[in-house]
């Protein structure tokens, strides 16, 4: 059930911080800002997708350290509204969820188990901060935190605006923007001590009347029991279509309780 569920939430190891903003030293690094870029900020942002209806087909790879699978995924999003999931193996649909800014239900046939409830018991229950935002904006390639919010340090590695929020020491934020588009290639989030790391990569990114959206997303995330790897590809896009969100679990499913 867990490959089913982390493909179809793609952000389960996502963690927040509220952290003191440090300089980082290395031997690409040709420039630091100890205060946050507003330029860089603000060119990331002129780049959102202006679409009211967002539908993908997205082929999808799970690994970890004891299998793999490869999947299908539909993607369906109404802007800031919900989102629908679904994950299919063979044509058999395996996993499906709606998500609202209020709320997360999903079921899985492998166990015939459900879960309704709210982003707070989910949170607690992933041991991260999750919330409806965060999950779009991994599906669109946007930064996960409103940058605009934040104090950041900036340096330059490897061509790429490198911008770290540290507010705290436990937990290190870096959001890698290219120079010409300010869009993002690349986020990290970590926690040392813990172990714990979530790399996201995004590629082959494609523009449309709308704006621009990757269509490659290379997921990898360590933790003390092991490494997950997901790669989600996007075969087709189309914006702004009337879309429906059918969503109901099926008879007979158990309802799982977090605590």
């Amino acid at each position: 059930m867990k490959k089913y569920i982390i493909i179809v939430l793609m952000s389960v190891f996502v963690v927040s911080c509220k952290s003191k903003a440090v300089a980082v030293q290395n031997n690409n690094t040709a420039e630091i800002v100890t205060k946050k870029d507003n330029k860089a900020i603000e060119k990331h942002y002129e780049n959102k997708l202006d679409f009211s209806t967002l539908y993908i087909k997205a082929s999808a790879k799970y690994a970890d350290e004891k299998q793999s699978q490869n999947v299908t995924a539909e993607i369906r999003i109404e802007k800031d509204k919900q989102i629908l999931i679904s994950v299919r193996f063979l044509g058999i649909t395996m996993a499906k969820a709606l998500i609202t800014p209020s709320a997360v239900s999903y079921y899985e046939k492998i166990n015939s188990t459900y879960y309704e409830g709210d982003f707070s018991s989910l949170s607690k229950w992933l041991g991260t901060e999750l919330d409806y935002n965060k999950v779009q904006n991994l599906l669109i390639g946007e930064a996960f935190d409103d940058l605009r919010e934040g104090k950041y340090t900036q340096t330059i590695v490897e061509n790429l605006f490198r911008l770290e929020d540290q507010k705290d020491e436990k937990i290190k934020k870096a959001f890698y923007l290219d120079p010409e588009k300010y869009l993002v290639q690349k986020e990290e989030i970590s926690q040392p001590s813990e172990n714990r790391k979530l790399e996201i990569n995004y590629s082959d990114i494609k523009t449309y009347n709308q704006g621009t959206i990757p269509t490659a997303i290379a997921i990898n995330a360590v933790q003390p029991k092991g490494t997950t790897n997901i790669n989600l590809n996007y075969n087709n896009i189309s914006f702004n279509e009337e879309l429906s969100f059918p969503y109901s679990v099926p008879s007979g499913y158990k309802k799982v309780l977090i605590k």
